[in-house]
């Protein structure tokens, strides 16, 4: 029988879960001696283990939590996505990491003032913390209000009180262990994720028992044919999706800091690009997965109507039906595994958030204006544990803000967090393959896409979709940071 609501036996296998985050942390911090060891994991972590941190990194709660909705109520188009990560690895893995290990910095911006200078490096830094800082608060609250407080079955005005304790616990052992605690923790959080879909799609084909219900065509008749071709005034193709996809990872991986900070955790060109190896295959694998599962949800509710919320419909409240499945279609202890997988999303995404954006603002705004001569480890060390227990207490209380905010909030964020990541690739592409590329030309190639992600995201000029965003964003500051290089360095040349 389909239970409804937590068991005793859930919320145990939560808190063993959550118990067992803190103590990996805990073990770990005895090998952090340095800055360097915090950081980076002492440049010499394993390189498989670092692919699956990077991995479970990106792959946040509000990804786990719309895959299957997109493919309950839009179909596979979405997932077509997976056939640019042949591409995207070839590009990252030739012309992308060679240039990042060579560096031997900490802080990726740190190549952007070697390259061109400290505004370019100053702006990178404004970019970064921006785009993670947001992204961190809304995928915390997103988790706890659209997922755990439905699942747990509690009154949502707790959500701040659980809010508070999923950050603190991941506060505590980020804190404690540094990257090598985020990595440990990030590899056990993403079997868990991985196991929680495979069970999922396990449960539901047992359930219903036949496989000609389960491709009954009848239950997808809802979806649209799928479209193969390019078209920015689309919501979604083939060639869109291709197209973002492969955009997104070469930006992601050539200028986010908890990409380029994972890489530079391993020893050798080699080993960071079998880690970039690693995070694709994860990722496709995960895609995969939790499309399946969108179509077992579907199938499920469609035979069994009378399990959904009232007043819901599979159509418009595609969203909400695989968190709905989990309160209502697990036996007990497995509904407490599949909310310790959407706390792992959400967990390793924050502290990887904590460590990376910790380590930015130690390198890229305290140490450049410090006074001090002489290098001095152990304070460095504490710096940076003090910087992310700061940064873990703001979130916190802009997770409060966010709860304030009214209206469609999600979408609203996703176009937000686009407006960032290509205007910051823009500034690597112009450092490390343009080479009369100027400060200032830079600067303003960075800012005048970020202008035209905002006129994408808010008012879809021309009529372009936002999934067309970084695409265009990309073009118009790459060709606006040559331009202004190309006239700075006549001026230059004239007087």
């Amino acid at each position: 029988m389909a239970l409804n609501g937590f068991s005793i036996l859930d919320w145990l296998v939560i808190a063993a879960f959550l118990a067992l985050m803190v103590a990996i942390g805990f073990h770990v911090s005895r090998r952090n001696r340095n800055e360097t060891d915090y950081a980076l994991g002492g440049r010499n972590m394993n390189p498989s283990m670092v692919g699956l941190s990077l991995f479970a990194t990106l792959m946040s709660t509000l990804s786990y939590l719309s895959y299957p909705g997109e493919m309950i109520r839009y179909g596979p188009v979405l997932f077509f996505g997976i056939l640019a990560y042949p591409l995207a690895y070839f590009a990252v893995k030739r012309f992308l990491i060679p240039r990042f290990m060579e560096s031997n910095v900490t802080s990726a911006y740190e190549i952007l003032e070697i390259k061109l200078g400290k505004g370019t490096r100053l702006l990178a830094t404004v970019f970064f913390l921006l785009l993670r800082f947001l992204w961190m608060s809304t995928v915390i609250y997103a988790t706890v209000s659209a997922a755990l407080i439905p699942i747990f079955g509690i009154d949502p005005s707790y959500t701040p009180l659980i809010t508070i304790l999923l950050v603190l616990i991941t506060l505590l052992y980020t804190t404690m262990g540094g990257l090598r605690a985020v990595v440990l923790t990030d590899v056990l959080q993403s079997g868990i994720m991985f196991l929680g879909a495979i069970l999922v799609i396990g449960i539901i084909a047992f359930r219903i028992g036949d496989v000609h219900r389960i491709f009954n065509p009848s239950l997808i008749g809802h979806w649209e044919p799928i479209d193969w071709g390019f078209d920015a005034t689309k919501r979604m193709t083939v060639g869109n999706i291709l197209i973002m996809r492969f955009v997104w990872q070469i930006c992601t991986s050539g200028s986010d800091q908890m990409a380029i900070q994972r890489y530079l955790a391993t020893k050798d060109v080699r080993s960071a690009s079998h880690s970039y190896k690693i995070s694709l295959i994860a990722n496709a694998g995960i895609e995969l997965l939790l499309a399946a599962a969108g179509f077992m949800v579907l199938a499920y509710f469609s035979y069994h109507p009378g399990m959904m919320a009232p007043g819901t419909n599979i159509i418009d409240d595609a969203d909400t039906l695989f968190p709905r499945f989990i309160l209502v279609g697990l036996p007990a202890g497995l509904t407490g595994l599949i909310a310790a997988a959407l706390m792992a999303a959400a967990m390793s995404s924050l502290s990887s958030g904590l460590n990376s954006s910790a380590t930015v603002i130690l390198e890229d705004i305290i140490k450049p204006y410090a006074r001090r001569r002489v290098p001095d480890e152990k304070k460095d060390l504490r710096s940076i544990k003090l910087v992310s227990l700061l940064l873990g207490l703001a979130v916190t209380v802009s997770c409060w803000f966010v709860s304030r905010v009214t209206g469609n909030l999600l979408d609203v964020v996703v176009k937000v967090v686009n407006l960032v990541v290509a205007p910051l690739f823009v500034l690597f592409f112009m450092a490390l393959f343009v080479k009369g590329a100027t400060d200032r030309g830079t600067i303003f190639g960075g800012l005048l896409s970020f202008a035209v992600a905002i006129a994408i995201s808010f008012f879809e000029i021309f009529g372009i979709k936002p999934l067309w965003i970084m695409p265009f964003a990309l073009i118009a500051g790459i060709l606006g940071g040559l331009i202004a290089s190309f006239v700075g360095n006549r001026i230059k040349s004239l007087k």
